[in-house]
């Protein structure tokens, strides 16, 4: 409906600016006029409200002084549209939230709240697990969970309803929590209610006596004979047969698809890390107090794989069809293991990046991926990976690339081993690594090479200064 008034406006000091649209126009009179549009404020269903008041005419409708309304046809006129809402407002939704480009969906892993348990603004309800990390799921408002919509194990997908929250508390499903002792036992659950259901239970009994008969039966029969080739197997009541999580299905899949797509080399070298054990030895105190950071062995190895990258960029291209794409900037992935799979947040433009750099990014990385809390862009891209298996002791590994990389470092354990320096046997802590490589786009020559320069860069770090 529209609603069309028209009358003369003096001034406009008695109307409220936030509440009305006011225009001249010359339509009715020599004597200025003003369309005057009111906005609606009520819930219901979306109207289209134009007010405009007459000389002679008040705001109810009603004529003023033999005033008559009149509409025509050529009136210009202020059209306000506003959309209202279908409800009360209490109840408001808790929905799967965005989870990046590549995430089309996840599995609801775990509801963290119960039915008619109180939450605050953005506190977690639900987690979601996806192909690549684990996303919360928060209650928009303040209120009591009035009830889940999904459970746990549903595939969801963004903008799929998890929960219903009331901000009042109102019409909360009682939620009775019955401790295991308190359970009403089989007995009772058996006990019929009608003459119907005892007819029932008293043929079931009847079935049940007649069976251990044919138990004992069986019983009395010779087991068969097992013939000499065929292997005793552990029982089945000895085995546990748990679902994968999407996580790891992702990593299954992506290694997989690795080792079906490259052609994987690996080359090994070995490095005397003692130069480098004294350089953090002498100054890891004064590191600390200056940068609020431990200085580790990690950031010298970053930085020799950035020399060794830009020695051969080669090892820092990729194969795309029948291109080759040569990256100018150096993005280096570092795996870090969690307890709910392998992860690879990614150092980003790290040859810009100090020691300091390196070992805080690391460390806040690091931290994020062990708590779940690490985002997919933290993740997405890198040109080149680095894992250090030796903090779990290994001693020789051959890693496998990360797609789309061309080629993987693998760091070990430090063994003290004899080594001949000078011409005389001593005791020096070494360190195996070994560069994993796609051979269809790198030769060995380059890899060598690549392997080289970090062992260089490692055994005596003031290459880094001088550059050579």
């Amino acid at each position: 409906m529209l609603g069309v008034l028209r009358r003369k406006v003096a001034s406009a000091s008695g109307l409220g600016k936030s509440m009305y649209a006011v225009r001249p126009t010359s339509r009715i009179s020599s004597t200025a006029t003003e369309e005057i549009l009111l906005l609606p404020i009520q819930c219901g269903h979306a109207r289209q409200f134009s007010h405009l008041v007459l000389p002679g005419c008040s705001v109810n409708m009603r004529p003023d002084r033999g005033a008559v309304v009149n509409f025509h046809s050529s009136l210009s006129q202020q059209i306000c549209i506003r959309p209202f809402c279908s409800n009360s407002g209490d109840l408001v939704d808790a929905v799967v939230p965005y989870m990046g480009e590549s995430i089309s969906d996840g599995t609801l892993a775990k509801l963290l709240k119960n039915p008619g348990d109180k939450v605050e603004v953005d506190e977690p309800i639900a987690q979601i697990e996806t192909d690549k990390v684990t996303i919360d799921v928060t209650s928009p408002e303040a209120g009591v969970i009035q009830k889940f919509v999904a459970k746990e194990g549903d595939t969801v997908e963004p903008g799929f309803k998890v929960a219903i929250i009331s901000k009042s508390g109102e019409g909360v499903e009682s939620v009775d929590h019955v401790a295991p002792s308190e359970k009403p036992s089989e007995k009772e659950a058996l006990k019929p209610t009608s003459p119907i259901q005892e007819k029932k239970v008293e043929e079931v009994k009847s079935k049940l006596e007649v069976a251990p008969v044919k138990e004992n039966s069986k019983a009395t029969s010779p087991p068969p004979k097992r013939s000499a080739t065929e292997p005793q197997l552990p029982p089945k009541e000895r085995e546990r047969r748990v679902p994968m999580t999407r996580l790891r299905k992702r990593v299954a899949t992506r290694l997989k698809d690795s080792q079906n797509t490259f052609a994987l080399l690996t080359t090994f070298n070995e490095v005397d890390m003692t130069n480098l054990m004294k350089l953090r030895s002498e100054y890891k105190d004064t590191f600390v107090e200056k940068h609020g950071v431990k200085l580790g062995l990690m950031s010298g190895f970053v930085k020799a794989a950035v020399s060794a990258l830009q020695n051969q960029p080669i090892v820092n291209a990729v194969i795309d069809g029948d291109d080759i794409i040569y990256r100018d900037y150096v993005d280096i992935s570092i795996a870090v293991g969690t307890p709910k799979g392998l992860v690879v947040p990614v150092l980003r433009d790290v040859d810009r990046m100090n020691f300091a750099e390196i070992e805080k990014t690391i460390n806040e990385l690091a931290k994020k991926a062990t708590n779940g809390t690490i985002s997919i862009d933290e993740m997405a891209g890198g040109s080149f990976t680095i894992s250090n298996g030796g903090v779990y002791g290994s001693l020789l590994s051959t890693p496998i690339i990360n797609p789309p990389q061309s080629a993987i470092l693998g760091m070990h354990s430090i063994v003290n081993r004899p080594m001949v320096v000078g011409g005389v046997i001593v005791s020096r802590p070494m360190m195996y690594i070994a560069l994993t490589y796609d051979h269809r786009l790198i030769d060995g020559r380059e890899a060598v090479y690549f392997l080289r320069r970090i062992k260089d860069v490692v055994e005596d770090p003031r290459r880094l200064l001088l550059d050579v």
